[in-house]
C-alpha cells in the first residue's frame, strides 16, 4: 500500500508493529535516513538496539549472501518486543530476495525495514510494498517540511510554546538548511531553552541557527551601512591582524548589501522584502538589517552596489598596483559617507 505525503509523517512517528513491512525511498539520501531512524526508533523504543532486536543489512552484505534477511527476520532474541530486519541501500537487483522474505514472512517475525534510492514507477521494490496488504511504500522527496512536522521536530526537543514570529523564521529555516543540520538545530534550540519556560522567540533561533555570513564581518558591515564611518579605520585593523583576504572582504560587503537593494526595492516594502531575501535573516540581525534597508532607499543602495562592483574589478585586475585593503577600505568609507547623505 502506499502512505501518502499527508499520511506518512503521522505512520513515522507511530508505526504498526504487525505489519510485514515498510519500503522508504527517494532521491534525499539523508532524508530517507531521518525517516528510517524516526520508524525504527518507534518501532524497538529507546533500547530496541542495545537489546539486539535490530538486524542491520548493508546492501552489500545481502548480495553476497541472499539468505540474511531470511535468517534475521525469523532469528527470535532473548529480549521480548517489536525486532526489525533493517536492509540499508536496497536496489531492483536485489528485489527476488527480498520478495521471497516477504513472501515468507509471518506474524511474529521482524518487520521489515527497506530503503532505497529515486525508484521508477515500475521498479519491481515498488510493486511489492505497494501492492502487499500488509506492506507500506512511502516516497520522500525534497519539499521542506510542512508546518506539522516542523512542531513535531520541536516536541520531540521539548519546545512546545512557539510565537508566529519564531515559527516563521523556523519555517524559513527548514527551507535553506539540509534535514540533517535543521535537527541538529532544533537539537540544539532545545538544549539552549532547557530549564527556559518562556516561547521560543526570533532572538533565541538567531542565537542557535547557523551563521549565513563570517561572523566577525558583521561588526564592520554594520558600522559601514550606519554611516559610523570613524569606527572603519579600528575593525579594519584588526580584520587584518586576522588574516581577512581584501575580496572575501568586499564580496561579503556585497553580498549585505545586495541583501538589503532586495529588501528596500521590494513592491511591498522593506519589511515584506526582507521576509524574502535568501538565506533568511532571523532576529535582531533580521531587525537590524531592516532599518539598514529602511534608512538607506533602493537608489541609494544601487549606488552602494555599483562602487562595491567597481573595487571588486580593480581587485581582480592584473594592472592593479595598489594595497588591496586600502582599496576596499577606501571604498567602505565611501559608502559610509554616503549613508550619511
Amino acid at each position: 500500500m502506499k502512505l501518502t505525503g499527508r499520511d506518512a509523517p503521522g505512520y513515522f512517528a507511530k508505526p504498526e508493529a504487525h505489519r510485514t513491512g515498510l519500503l522508504i525511498y527517494g532521491p534525499d539520501g539523508m532524508r530517507v535516513a531521518l525517516k528510517r531512524q524516526e520508524v525504527i526508533a518507534a518501532l524497538i523504543g529507546p533500547q530496541g538496539e542495545e537489546e539486539m532486536r535490530l538486524t542491520r543489512i548493508p546492501a552489500a552484505d545481502l548480495r553476497k549472501d541472499p539468505a540474511m534477511l531470511l535468517d534475521a527476520i525469523k532469528a527470535q532474541g532473548f529480549f521480548p518486543g517489536p525486532r526489525v530486519a533493517f536492509v540499508e541501500d536496497a536496489t531492483d537487483a536485489m528485489a527476488p530476495t527480498i520478495i521471497s522474505a516477504v513472501e515468507d514472512w509471518q506474524e511474529g517475525d521482524a518487520q521489515i525495514i527497506v530503503t532505497a534510492g529515486q525508484l521508477k514507477a515500475t521498479s519491481k521494490l515498488r510493486k511489492l510494498f505497494e501492492g502487499h496488504p500488509n506492506a507500506y511504500a512511502a516516497a520522500i522527496y525534497d519539499d521542506p517540511p510542512s508546518r506539522d512536522e516542523i512542531e513535531a521536530t520541536l516536541a520531540k526537543s521539548g519546545l512546545r510554546d512557539i510565537g508566529n514570529d519564531a515559527m516563521r523564521d523556523l519555517t524559513a529555516l527548514a527551507r535553506e538548511l539540509d534535514p540533517g543540520d535543521f535537527r541538529q538545530t532544533m537539537e540544539k534550540l532545545g538544549l539552549y531553552k532547557y530549564g527556559d519556560e518562556g516561547p521560543l522567540t526570533p532572538e533565541d533561533i538567531a542565537a542557535c541557527a547557523p551563521s549565513s555570513t563570517e561572523a566577525e564581518l558583521d561588526d564592520i558591515l554594520n558600522i559601514v551601512a550606519e554611516a559610523r564611518s570613524g569606527e572603519i579605520g579600528p575593525v579594519m585593523k584588526r580584520l587584518r591582524a586576522q588574516g581577512v583576504q581584501p575580496v572575501s572582504l568586499c564580496i561579503t560587503a556585497t553580498r549585505h548589501f545586495r541583501t538589503l537593494y532586495t529588501a528596500a526595492s521590494d513592491p511591498g516594502g522593506a519589511a515584506q522584502g526582507m521576509g524574502r531575501v535568501r538565506p533568511p535573516v532571523f532576529g535582531p540581525r533580521r531587525d537590524r538589517m531592516l532599518r539598514q534597508a529602511q534608512n538607506w532607499g533602493a537608489s541609494k543602495l544601487e549606488q552602494a552596489l555599483s562602487l562595491l562592483t567597481e573595487t571588486d574589478l580593480q581587485l581582480r585586475s592584473a594592472g592593479q598596483h595598489a594595497p588591496e585593503m586600502a582599496l576596499v577600505e577606501r571604498a567602505l568609507i565611501r559608502l559610509a559617507m554616503m549613508a550619511a547623505r
